[in-house]
Protein backbone atom coordinates (compact mmCIF):
# COMPACT_ATOMS: atom_id res chain seq x y z
CA UNK A 1 0.00 0.00 0.00
CA UNK A 2 1.08 3.54 -0.72
CA UNK A 3 0.62 6.45 1.70
CA UNK A 4 0.76 10.00 0.36
CA UNK A 5 0.25 13.47 1.82
CA UNK A 6 -2.20 15.53 -0.21
CA UNK A 7 -2.69 19.28 -0.10
CA UNK A 8 -4.30 21.83 -2.43
CA UNK A 9 -5.94 20.43 -5.61
CA UNK A 10 -4.93 16.82 -4.83
CA UNK A 11 -6.67 17.10 -1.45
CA UNK A 12 -9.79 18.52 -3.07
CA UNK A 13 -9.90 15.76 -5.70
CA UNK A 14 -9.89 13.04 -3.00
CA UNK A 15 -12.70 14.44 -0.83
CA UNK A 16 -15.53 12.43 -2.42
CA UNK A 17 -13.69 9.20 -1.64
CA UNK A 18 -12.85 10.44 1.88
CA UNK A 19 -16.56 11.11 2.51
CA UNK A 20 -17.45 7.56 1.49
CA UNK A 21 -14.69 6.17 3.74
CA UNK A 22 -15.85 8.25 6.72
CA UNK A 23 -19.41 6.99 6.33
CA UNK A 24 -18.30 3.35 5.99
CA UNK A 25 -15.71 3.27 8.78
CA UNK A 26 -17.54 5.45 11.29
CA UNK A 27 -20.66 3.26 10.98
CA UNK A 28 -18.80 0.72 13.13
CA UNK A 29 -18.10 0.81 16.86
CA UNK A 30 -17.39 3.06 18.66
CA UNK A 31 -18.81 5.87 16.47
CA UNK A 32 -21.94 4.09 15.16
CA UNK A 33 -22.36 7.11 12.85
CA UNK A 34 -25.33 7.04 10.48
CA UNK A 35 -23.56 9.09 7.83
CA UNK A 36 -25.01 11.61 5.45
CA UNK A 37 -23.32 12.49 2.14
CA UNK A 38 -24.52 16.11 2.16
CA UNK A 39 -23.11 16.68 5.65
CA UNK A 40 -19.84 14.99 4.67
CA UNK A 41 -19.43 17.17 1.58
CA UNK A 42 -19.95 20.35 3.62
CA UNK A 43 -17.70 19.20 6.48
CA UNK A 44 -14.84 18.13 4.22
CA UNK A 45 -15.02 21.36 2.24
CA UNK A 46 -13.50 23.05 5.29
CA UNK A 47 -10.22 21.30 4.41
CA UNK A 48 -10.25 22.88 0.96
CA UNK A 49 -10.77 26.28 2.55
CA UNK A 50 -7.91 25.81 5.04
CA UNK A 51 -4.55 26.46 3.34
CA UNK A 52 -2.60 24.71 6.13
CA UNK A 53 -4.71 21.55 6.07
CA UNK A 54 -3.39 18.13 5.13
CA UNK A 55 -4.99 14.91 3.95
CA UNK A 56 -2.94 11.74 4.18
CA UNK A 57 -4.32 9.05 1.87
CA UNK A 58 -3.65 5.32 1.95
CA UNK A 59 -3.97 3.67 -1.45
CA UNK A 60 -4.24 0.07 -2.53
CA UNK A 61 -3.35 0.49 -6.19
CA UNK A 62 -5.48 3.45 -7.28
CA UNK A 63 -8.17 2.91 -4.64
CA UNK A 64 -8.29 5.11 -1.56
CA UNK A 65 -8.66 2.68 1.37
CA UNK A 66 -7.80 5.05 4.20
CA UNK A 67 -7.53 8.74 4.97
CA UNK A 68 -6.41 10.97 7.77
CA UNK A 69 -6.88 14.71 7.99
CA UNK A 70 -5.39 17.55 9.97
CA UNK A 71 -5.59 21.31 10.25
CA UNK A 72 -4.72 23.99 12.79
CA UNK A 73 -7.00 23.71 15.81
CA UNK A 74 -7.86 27.39 15.37
CA UNK A 75 -9.69 26.38 12.15
CA UNK A 76 -12.10 24.51 14.45
CA UNK A 77 -12.18 27.08 17.24
CA UNK A 78 -15.96 27.44 17.09
CA UNK A 79 -16.35 23.70 17.69
CA UNK A 80 -13.66 23.19 20.32
CA UNK A 81 -12.93 26.46 22.14
CA UNK A 82 -15.36 25.73 24.97
CA UNK A 83 -13.72 22.36 25.67
CA UNK A 84 -10.34 24.08 26.13
CA UNK A 85 -11.61 26.88 28.39
CA UNK A 86 -9.49 27.12 31.51
CA UNK A 87 -6.65 24.91 30.23
CA UNK A 88 -4.24 27.75 29.49
CA UNK A 89 -3.42 26.09 26.16
CA UNK A 90 -2.88 28.56 23.32
CA UNK A 91 -5.07 27.09 20.55
CA UNK A 92 -3.02 28.91 17.91
CA UNK A 93 -0.09 26.62 18.82
CA UNK A 94 -2.02 23.36 18.44
CA UNK A 95 -2.45 21.29 15.28
CA UNK A 96 -5.61 19.17 15.22
CA UNK A 97 -5.28 15.62 13.90
CA UNK A 98 -8.89 15.09 12.91
CA UNK A 99 -10.21 11.78 11.62
CA UNK A 100 -8.31 8.66 10.67
CA UNK A 101 -10.34 6.11 8.77
CA UNK A 102 -9.03 2.87 7.30
CA UNK A 103 -10.97 -0.04 5.87
CA UNK A 104 -10.84 -3.04 8.24
CA UNK A 105 -9.12 -5.32 5.69
CA UNK A 106 -6.20 -2.85 5.48
CA UNK A 107 -5.49 -2.56 9.21
CA UNK A 108 -2.50 -4.02 11.01
CA UNK A 109 0.11 -2.88 8.48
CA UNK A 110 1.40 0.27 10.19
CA UNK A 111 -0.83 2.68 8.26
CA UNK A 112 -2.11 4.28 11.50
CA UNK A 113 1.47 5.15 12.47
CA UNK A 114 2.14 6.57 9.03
CA UNK A 115 -1.00 8.72 9.30
CA UNK A 116 0.27 10.22 12.56
CA UNK A 117 3.86 10.52 11.28
CA UNK A 118 2.81 12.56 8.26
CA UNK A 119 0.38 14.81 10.11
CA UNK A 120 2.87 15.48 12.91
CA UNK A 121 5.63 16.24 10.38
CA UNK A 122 3.27 18.65 8.61
CA UNK A 123 2.45 20.34 11.94
CA UNK A 124 6.15 20.68 12.82
CA UNK A 125 6.91 22.15 9.39
CA UNK A 126 4.20 24.76 10.03
CA UNK A 127 5.74 25.63 13.40
CA UNK A 128 3.12 24.14 15.74
CA UNK A 129 4.16 23.21 19.30
CA UNK A 130 1.50 20.56 19.96
CA UNK A 131 -0.78 18.06 18.24
CA UNK A 132 -4.14 16.90 19.52
CA UNK A 133 -7.07 14.77 18.50
CA UNK A 134 -10.33 13.70 20.09
CA UNK A 135 -12.10 10.35 20.31
CA UNK A 136 -15.65 9.42 21.21
CA UNK A 137 -16.25 8.08 24.71
CA UNK A 138 -18.82 5.32 24.98
CA UNK A 139 -19.93 3.61 28.21
CA UNK A 140 -18.24 0.22 28.74
CA UNK A 141 -21.65 -1.46 29.03
CA UNK A 142 -23.05 0.02 25.79
CA UNK A 143 -25.21 -2.68 24.15
CA UNK A 144 -23.53 -2.25 20.74
CA UNK A 145 -19.97 -2.71 22.10
CA UNK A 146 -18.43 -5.78 20.45
CA UNK A 147 -16.98 -8.36 22.83
CA UNK A 148 -13.72 -8.30 20.83
CA UNK A 149 -13.31 -4.50 20.87
CA UNK A 150 -9.82 -3.26 21.78
CA UNK A 151 -9.57 0.47 22.56
CA UNK A 152 -6.79 2.40 20.84
CA UNK A 153 -5.55 4.03 24.06
CA UNK A 154 -2.34 1.95 24.15
CA UNK A 155 -1.54 2.90 20.53
CA UNK A 156 -2.10 6.60 21.25
CA UNK A 157 -0.04 6.49 24.46
CA UNK A 158 2.82 4.75 22.62
CA UNK A 159 2.83 7.69 20.21
CA UNK A 160 3.23 10.10 23.14
CA UNK A 161 -0.37 11.32 23.49
CA UNK A 162 -2.08 11.69 26.84
CA UNK A 163 -5.71 12.50 27.61
CA UNK A 164 -6.40 16.07 28.67
CA UNK A 165 -8.34 15.82 31.94
CA UNK A 166 -11.76 17.39 31.59
CA UNK A 167 -11.21 18.55 28.01
CA UNK A 168 -14.24 17.01 26.36
CA UNK A 169 -16.13 18.32 23.35
CA UNK A 170 -19.76 17.50 22.63
CA UNK A 171 -20.94 16.64 19.13
CA UNK A 172 -24.31 15.49 17.90
CA UNK A 173 -24.88 12.77 15.36
CA UNK A 174 -27.40 10.04 14.69
CA UNK A 175 -26.33 6.57 15.75
CA UNK A 176 -27.06 3.67 13.44
CA UNK A 177 -30.67 2.56 13.93
CA UNK A 178 -31.69 5.71 15.81
CA UNK A 179 -34.25 8.31 14.77
CA UNK A 180 -32.59 11.47 16.08
CA UNK A 181 -29.17 12.93 16.75
CA UNK A 182 -27.89 12.75 20.32
CA UNK A 183 -24.85 14.43 21.95
CA UNK A 184 -21.65 12.39 22.24
CA UNK A 185 -18.63 13.24 24.42
CA UNK A 186 -15.25 13.32 22.69
CA UNK A 187 -12.12 13.20 24.86
CA UNK A 188 -9.12 15.26 23.72
CA UNK A 189 -5.61 13.79 23.72
CA UNK A 190 -2.46 15.93 23.24
CA UNK A 191 1.30 15.72 22.82
CA UNK A 192 4.20 18.15 22.51
CA UNK A 193 5.97 18.12 19.18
Amino acid sequence: MRVAALTGPALEAALGDVAALRIAVFADWPYLYDGDHAYEAAYLQTYCNAPRAILVGAYDGDSLVGASTGTPLSDHADDFAAAFDGTGIDLSQVFYCAESVLLPACRGHGIGHRFFDQREAHARALGFAKCCFCAVVRPPDHPARPATYRPLDAFWRARGYTPLDGVIAQFNWRDMGQEAETPKPLQFWIKDL
